[in-house]
């Protein structure tokens, strides 16, 4: 595949009036609505597969494939993805897992995994002159490894792409009486949804329940007083953990804290647990769920970049010598403010792992999965909002705590 075919963009102009569909008016929706009954990925043989998407509408739209693991990522001015899963998607045996949501605000996203590489053979978007619907076809075809990685890679669009990293102002120093900056981070979002369990009224998606809960816990901490508050997401929207870190640097960041409540299938997970960065994982559990974050991250399209030079590894090592006790510290009295609240904790609640979401070296970082959407107990608490706000209330007393003995240590520290 040339170079000119790994961006393919498609801007349309429509006029005139379609006959209107009124078994498609549920929800007024202006955006375009996927119909899943016409929307299907199927083998062609060994080596081939085509990819049909039925829209209501035609929509600009691009496509690139990344490697490790290979996919190919869809672009879409934003697209109502509702009625579609990759149970009923996915027919074949070449494209195995598809992923879909917003990605940023107003534009939505597909990625679709390949057990094998494949290039982009050929794609078309037929509109229907009358009605206005719109049909993608994409044919694609089996390429050898480097074939594939010649090709691959995320194109740069300032129309489309989240702006480049700027240089960053000097940090903030405040002083002991003004507003602590806490960002907190509510786990996935958008395309990558985290668990879904079933619970009482219907599904539970922890991406849903942990953005609900961070705004919760950010209206305690400023009520207090002592605290201001960002969020790294606000809306149900996909943030690289890239750009989730870069977002705490932009901001001035005091403290960094990750929102979770994820699923486990394997063992009996339950309890609150603390976890800060640490090359090795403490335990099996920790390891899998570092793997399960970051891969996340991989599946929506984005790859984090491992190119820091050994001088660059060394200056960010010599950064965390000052910050990683402060985040054992930080994580040690978010245990303690929890547990003051009645928990429940997990049985072994500080933990370790290697979170790419907590690698800022000049900020005390901390990931906090305030429960185990697996654990039947864990979920009747999360949906409950007297212990939502007691979990609120022991996190903001052990950032009080944590504060207090920080600020006298860093005086020992000065002297």
């Amino acid at each position: 595949m040339s170079k000119a075919l790994k961006l393919i963009a498609v801007v349309l102009a429509l006029s005139g009036l379609g006959a209107p569909s009124f078994a498609q008016t549920e929800g007024f929706s202006g955006l375009a609505r996927i119909d899943p009954a016409f929307s299907r990925i199927e083998d062609r043989g060994t080596d081939d597969a085509s990819i049909v998407l039925s829209l209501s509408q035609g929509v600009p739209y691009r496509l690139f494939t990344l490697t490790d693991p290979p996919r190919l990522v869809l672009d879409f001015q934003e697209v109502d993805w509702r009625g579609l899963t990759p149970e009923t998607l996915l027919q074949g045996q070449l494209v195995t897992q598809a992923q879909f949501g917003t990605y940023v605000p107003g534009w939505s996203r597909m990625v679709l995994e390949m057990a094998e590489p494949l290039k982009v053979q050929s794609a078309a978007l037929d509109i229907n002159a009358v009605t206005a619907q719109a049909e993608l076809k994409l044919e694609l075809t089996k390429v050898s490894a480097e074939v594939f990685a010649d090709n691959a890679g995320a194109p740069t669009d300032p129309r489309w792409d989240l702006p480049a990293a700027e240089v960053l102002p000097a940090p903030v120093i405040r002083g002991d009486d003004v507003p602590m900056l806490v960002v907190l981070d509510p786990g996935h979002g958008g395309i990558d949804p985290g668990a879904e369990v079933k619970g009482e009224g219907g599904a539970v998606v922890e991406k849903d329940l942990i953005l609900g809960f961070a705004i919760e816990l950010g209206d305690v901490l400023v009520r207090s007083g002592r605290f201001q508050v960002q969020l790294t997401r606000d809306g149900d929207y996909f943030v690289s953990l890239e750009r989730r870190i870069a977002l705490a640097h932009q901001a001035g960041a005091d403290l960094f804290v990750s929102l979770h409540a994820d699923a486990l299938s394997e063992g009996l997970a339950h309890g609150a647990t603390v976890h800060v960065l640490s090359p090795e994982a403490s335990d099996v559990a920790s390891a899998k769920l570092a793997e399960r974050h970051d891969r996340s991250d991989l599946l929506a399209g984005v790859d984090l970049s491992d190119a820091d030079d050994r001088v660059t590894g060394i200056l960010l090592d010599l950064a965390r010598q000052e910050t990683q006790p402060r985040s054992d510290a930080l994580a040690q009295a978010l245990v303690d403010g929890m547990s003051g609240q009645g928990g429940p904790m997990n049985r072994r609640p500080l933990r370790s792992a290697g979170f790419s979401v907590l690698k800022a070296a000049d900020i005390p970082s901390v990931l906090i999965e305030i429960g185990f959407m697996s654990s039947p107990r864990d979920l009747e608490n999360l949906q409950n909002p007297e212990w939502r706000a007691k979990m609120a209330r022991g996190i903001l007393n052990g950032l009080v705590a944590w504060r207090e003995e920080d600020a006298a240590r860093r005086v020992l520290v000065r002297q």
